[in-house]
């Protein structure tokens, strides 16, 4: 009976080991379309008050972004994640009836009436980040109930959690939030680093990795990306990421989106010179 135990645990670890490889030579790129006052924006480290408009047609946005080969969508609904409550639900449905790839959403989705409702309305995957902390047992109803449609987002501002908005800092450790969930069946952790979302200075890849080497989720990185050397830097980061969410980077064409794609499907990219990003 060991040895059938034994061989059973040794053929999980190493599809486990193929699955996590497979995740690091291919990663989606996720484009990002944050939600403020019904408009496209980007806020600069989570600051509600130094938001840019990038688009005031979000839906146009989202169809531009899927006719470019964008096989993924992440939204978010900036006024939500303050209110607790959907804001933008509005621009949410616009743009869902305008696109035909999947798509996730997070920013005040804290009840399983608020997830059902959302998915009921064709989103892919909701993200749960301030319900994780603060009512982790929601999140691990909603992934039962819907399996591969619930993710963690996992907010953090030097190594610790912030919540409603990231408004709110805790001393919840960001790797101890993701490994809470290993058991719960959750279908991805998006980690944002906070001090590097839309600053442009380059993702930390070294949090990245420690989180994403530490659960067998598949992890999604966020925050800071501004490069092409970025996107190298991550896929080859040692740590199986899922993939990668980049906005203000793409909205100042700091990146051709088109490369960014090949690059992330394994492609490897042409020689340049440029910046590399920091650790």
């Amino acid at each position: 009976m060991r040895a059938l135990q034994f061989v059973a645990q040794s053929a999980k670890e190493t599809d486990e080991r193929r699955q996590r490889k497979q995740r690091a030579s291919h990663m989606i790129l996720y484009p990002a379309i944050d939600l403020k006052d019904g408009n496209c924006v980007r806020l600069y480290k989570g600051e509600m008050a130094q938001a840019t408009v990038f688009n005031d047609d979000p839906a146009a946005q989202a169809r531009a972004f899927e006719e470019a080969g964008c096989s993924w969508l992440h939204l978010v609904d900036l006024n939500g994640a303050f209110e607790g409550a959907p804001v933008n639900g509005a621009a949410v449905e616009a743009i869902l009836s305008e696109v035909s790839v999947p798509t996730q959403l997070g920013g005040g989705i804290r009840d399983m009436a608020t997830v059902e409702r959302w998915l009921a309305r064709g989103l892919t995957r909701v993200i749960l980040g301030t319900a994780a902390v603060e009512d982790p047992a929601l999140v691990r109803e909603a992934a039962r109930a819907f399996p591969g449609q619930v993710a963690v987002g996992v907010d953090a501002r030097g190594g610790r959690v912030a919540t409603r908005g990231w408004a709110e800092e805790t001393d919840v450790q960001a790797v101890d939030l993701a490994r809470s969930f290993e058991d719960a069946g959750v279908a991805a952790i998006i980690y944002t680093d906070i001090n590097r979302d839309g600053a442009m200075r380059g993702p930390n890849v070294q949090a990245t990795a420690a989180l994403a080497n530490a659960v067998s989720i598949p992890v999604i990185a966020s925050g800071g990306v501004a490069s092409l050397d970025d996107l190298i830097a991550l896929r080859t980061c040692g740590a199986p990421l899922d993939g990668v969410i980049s906005g203000r980077a793409l909205y100042d064409r700091a990146i051709d989106l088109g490369e960014a794609l090949s690059i992330l499907r394994g492609a490897e990219p042409p020689p340049r010179g440029g910046r590399r990003p920091s650790p």
